[in-house]
């Protein structure tokens, strides 16, 4: 068996691609749309052959994806923890936990889903201003 990829609706396809892409650095293997059927279809990964995220663009719908809570979340591992954080607070993402650890942090994705941070190998140092930063919202 092999793990191919994990599915996500997103309602807004270019803040998706830039949470994705240009912020976790994610790149685009695929993409596939269907004139019939509505929908638009995009795998994106950290490196060819890894497995992969699908993310789905139905073009029509007002469906309401709920809060994800109960999808769980997608994790990644990260060459510095800290950087990466850093990226993603600029660009206003709200780090709901904080790595205060060194090794593990979580944010959402514009699409309500939960996005597990890990320090790739050991993890680093504690510093601030993450170690004193509370949790916030729901992961």
């Amino acid at each position: 068996m092999k793990f191919l990829h994990t599915m996500v609706r997103v309602r807004d396809l270019k803040a998706s691609l830039h949470f994705y892409c240009d912020l976790l650095g994610l790149v685009e293997t695929r993409r596939s749309e269907s004139e019939t059927g509505r929908f638009t279809l995009i795998y994106l990964a950290t490196a060819q052959g890894a497995p992969e995220i699908e993310l789905t663009y139905n073009w029509d719908s007002a469906e309401d994806y709920g809060s994800a809570r109960n999808f769980g979340h997608v994790a990644f591992a990260v060459d510095d923890i800290y950087d990466i954080c850093a990226k993603l607070a600029a660009d206003g993402v709200v780090i709901n936990r904080p790595p205060r650890d060194g090794h593990m942090a979580f944010v959402r994705s514009p699409d309500a889903i939960s996005v597990e941070l890990l320090q790739k190998d050991a993890p680093l140092t504690p510093r601030e201003p993450w170690l004193s930063m509370a949790s916030t919202g729901a992961w």
